[in-house]
């Protein structure tokens, strides 16, 4: 008996996969972005991590207040890691806010055949973002 509830089980979830339609080509549309400036940073697995560290610690070396970087899917692990290089490099001078949520993203289905009509998909990816902002004056005295 419990051998064919855990097959039933299992035979729920491959159907539960999703499958890809050969009928339909797949082009993702780029997430929606939150608001732009010249302190919001978009970090990415392409982007080069040094730069991405060297741009962050010109903005807060120039008298930025704070800045947001902002992660999605696979980037949350290096959007976390700069976040932390950040606040070693700049040791009780910057303090960190972390949010977490989710996003959708929308998925544009271009039919193969000409029988077929234009559709969309959503999927849901993790997000993170994190504000650095000083709390201390770089070079003053404490």
């Amino acid at each position: 008996m419990a051998d064919e509830n855990i097959k039933e089980k299992k035979q729920e979830i491959k159907k539960a996969k999703r499958i890809p339609n050969k009928n339909y080509a797949i082009k993702k549309r780029l997430p929606v972005r939150p608001v732009e400036g010249n302190n919001v940073i978009f970090i990415t697995k392409k982007t080069n991590f040094k730069a991405q560290l060297d741009k962050c610690c010109d903005l807060l070396t120039r008298g930025e207040k704070e800045i947001i970087l902002h992660g999605l899917g696979a980037a949350i692990q290096r959007c976390c890691n700069l976040a932390l290089q950040l606040e070693t490099l700049f040791s009780g001078a910057c303090q960190l806010e972390v949010n977490t949520g989710t996003v959708d993203l929308i998925d544009d289905l271009e039919p193969l055949v000409d029988d077929l009509d234009f559709g969309a998909q959503v999927r849901h990816s993790s997000s993170i973002h994190i504000r650095i902002f000083r709390t201390a004056m770089l070079g003053a005295n404490q």
